[in-house]
């Protein structure tokens, strides 16, 4: 009987260990049979991270030559902008302010007598006209004559009683703002033999002063060129 009952439990036994050796190689026949599958799923997703990969780079390379020329071109813009501005204040249509001088010419205040010239006594266009040479030879980098802005196409010229300065009609007192270094506009001045000094000596009020923040106004008259036009520039041959 035992022999009998001991070789039930080894048949028994037997039959388990044949049926998990079974289970066990049908695993392990399923997975290897999908080891290829997933191969070639991480082939295709590698491949399509490379792709996109090198799509990025090109994206790159097109963003930062995109870049570049709008650094460029905004380079270019502000050169262009503060030659403008240069030219807007060379050509007075720009407001300025800044150190400089203030120069106060009046007529000379006494009665005319019998037989004197009246003209002996008020301040002339010639003047005025001098005096601006000599700002401008004393380094002045703007002027104005009772808030005329003076420019390259300034007039200063008699008009009866009056002086004309752009078309405007002014009157003494005449003030008149520079700006520039206030010692050399100062200096330049009041040099001996100059006109001023000749006009202190004939009796004109002058008052001149320096100042830290002189403001002059920009020229707002009409520019007009009729008869000029700009010369183009020739290529020079390589």
């Amino acid at each position: 009987m035992q022999s009998k009952s001991a070789k039930v439990s080894i048949a028994i036994v037997a039959l388990i260990l044949g049926i998990m050796l079974a289970v066990q190689f049908k695993t392990t026949a399923s997975n290897n049979s999908q080891v290829p599958a997933r191969i070639e799923d991480v082939a295709q997703q590698l491949t399509s991270v490379t792709q996109e990969r090198d799509a990025l780079a090109e994206e790159v390379v097109s963003l930062r030559e995109k870049l570049s020329n709008v650094r460029k071109n905004d380079q270019a813009m502000a050169d262009l902008q503060d030659e403008l501005q240069k030219t807007s204040m060379v050509a007075g249509t720009n407001a300025v302010e800044g150190p400089g001088i203030i120069l106060t010419v009046n007529d000379i205040p006494r009665n005319i007598q019998a037989g004197e010239d009246p003209n002996d006594t008020i301040v002339h266009d010639s003047d005025l006209f001098t005096l601006v040479n000599d700002l401008k030879a004393s380094g002045a980098e703007a002027i104005s004559i009772n808030d005329q802005r003076i420019t390259a196409m300034s007039e200063i010229r008699c008009a009866s009683t009056l002086i004309l300065i752009n078309t405007r009609r002014v009157g003494p007192p005449f003030v008149i703002k520079a700006t520039g270094n206030p010692d050399m506009l100062e200096s330049g001045m009041n040099i001996t033999g100059g006109w001023l000094s000749i006009m202190r000596g004939w009796g004109y009020q002058i008052n001149l002063k320096k100042s830290e923040k002189v403001q002059i106004p920009a020229y707002n008259g009409p520019i007009r060129f009729e008869y000029s036009v700009p010369v183009e520039k020739e290529e020079k041959a390589e």
